[in-house]
């Protein structure tokens, strides 16, 4: 098999996966759920969460039964390696939208060889939107998508992303303040993977954040992306990589101002 092949017998794998699991959080959105906490108060977990990734896990395993799984529960693997095929999973995606009503999550997987994604899915149950890269390109519910073409900062809508702590809310403030000074308007949609599946589509024109984001948070979307013709580059602007320290994702045309108002948050 060439490996034009096994991507896309893996990019298909990464899109049976992701449904699967979205699936199941499709079904648990907007009923009664426990939910628990996990390392903070704003991070929370739910059984729909666990039933997610093992859905998710079990379509892997019956095509790739002996390839390491990276994911946000459970015991799974918390790195990426760096040679070797891998999947990275996160079951639900915005899980504090999900425990709120709020439509805006979703199931991501992404399938990876030596550190690179060579396929992925993003499926927001509650949206009915599905996003999907490969080999052939990238789609949205089966149209293709492609980022924006807007290359004026003053027209442009950015987001900021990932979860700030307590102690870093002067960094979250900073964000804030460098996209609203920059760039002609913000959103925060609290799911960092859709997210990153708004550029790709042209609804964002960026994406971005100084911290270290977690693989299943990101990876998925970075290939939409990129897939997509965007560009996503950490803070010094080198090529991201799943253990890079902040994450700039943008349709290329705003980048370099985009990267600037980044590398201000902690300044």
């Amino acid at each position: 098999m060439s490996d034009s092949d096994e991507a896309a017998r893996r990019a298909e794998v990464a899109a049976r996966a992701a449904r699967a699991g979205a699936a199941i959080a499709g079904d648990a959105f907007r009923t009664t759920l426990e939910v628990e906490q996990k390392d903070g108060k704003t991070d929370v977990v739910t059984q729909a969460d666990r039933d997610a990734q093992v859905a998710v896990i079990d379509v892997v395993r019956e095509e790739f039964p002996d390839d390491p799984i990276v994911g946000e529960e459970e015991d799974e693997l918390k790195e990426v390696p760096d040679s070797g095929p891998a999947w990275i999973v996160d079951p639900i995606d915005g899980t504090n939208n999900f425990v709120r009503g709020i439509r805006s999550f979703g199931t991501a997987v992404a399938a990876v060889v030596d550190g690179e994604p060579v396929g992925a899915a993003t499926i927001c149950p509650a949206l009915s939107d599905s996003y999907l890269s490969g080999p052939d390109g990238v789609v949205r519910n089966d149209e293709p998508i492609s980022v924006s073409d807007c290359d004026d900062p003053e027209a442009a809508t950015v987001s900021p992303t990932i979860w700030w702590d307590f102690d870093h809310r002067d960094q979250y403030a900073a964000a804030n303040r460098e996209i609203v000074t920059r760039f002609g308007d913000m959103r925060r949609f609290g799911c960092a993977q859709l997210g990153l599946a708004m550029v790709a589509s042209g609804a964002l024109e960026g994406i971005t954040t100084n911290l270290q984001a977690n693989p299943w948070d990101t990876v998925a979307g970075v290939h939409l992306v990129r897939e997509a013709g965007g560009r996503v580059t950490d803070l010094e602007g080198d090529r991201w990589r799943h253990d890079s320290t902040g994450l700039v994702a943008s349709n290329g045309e705003i980048h370099d101002e985009l990267l600037e108002a980044a590398r201000r948050i902690d300044a």
